[in-house]
């Protein structure tokens, strides 16, 4: 199931097999499109369900309340090596990211959860990040893969502006679709 336009931003997902459990949900994939590239592990049996629906779930309830002061004005590859750097490296003590100190600029990271992607199951084992900024009326995604041996692959580097009703339409569209997939199939029992 695809919910909104592959060539900008849209969430696609695939139930193998669905559990009574809801803390496992389904058995499948949950893959992240933005502007024409796949984030995500794309296969049938790549994660559990349970964690991306209930994500998407709170993106919806938490509407307007990821926030950074950086967010409109700079560049996408700026955002991603930030990121990359504060998260996952050591940064030089004093270090600054758009004019803020790294313990300060991880907290905003974390505290306002900004890194959609990855979400803490095998969905995204592949190195996929996605960022989810909103901005006034608007909703900016920075979505982009990290190797091993770098901060990100600027190949794989996408920026994509929509209307904040137009990205939460399709999270709600997706989240009923899903939930409604779910309910109609036959479930593993929770003993097996």
């Amino acid at each position: 199931m695809i919910i909104g336009n592959p060539l900008i931003f849209a969430i696609e997902s695939n139930i193998t097999r669905a559990y009574e459990q809801l803390g496992l949900r389904a058995l499948g994939f949950f893959v992240i499109h933005v502007m024409g590239r796949c984030y995500g592990v794309k296969s049938p049996d790549a994660t559990m369900l349970a964690n991306s629906f209930d994500e998407v779930g709170e993106r919806i309830a938490q509407r307007g309340l990821y926030n950074a002061s950086f967010a409109m004005e700079a560049n996408a590859g700026e955002i991603a090596v930030a990121v990359s750097r504060a998260l996952y490296t050591d940064c030089n003590e004093g270090e600054l990211f758009f004019g803020i100190p790294e313990p300060q600029f991880t907290g905003t990271v974390y505290s306002n959860h900004l890194l959609w992607a990855p979400d803490g199951d095998e969905a995204f084992d592949d190195g996929s990040y996605v960022l989810q900024f909103d901005v006034e009326n608007r909703v900016r995604l920075i979505a982009f893969s990290r190797g091993a041996d770098s901060l990100f692959d600027p190949a794989s580097l996408h920026d994509a502006w929509l209307a904040a009703d137009d990205f939460y339409g399709i999270l709600q569209n997706w989240r009923d679709s899903f939930e409604s997939e779910w309910t109609s199939l036959p479930k593993v029992p929770e003993d097996l």
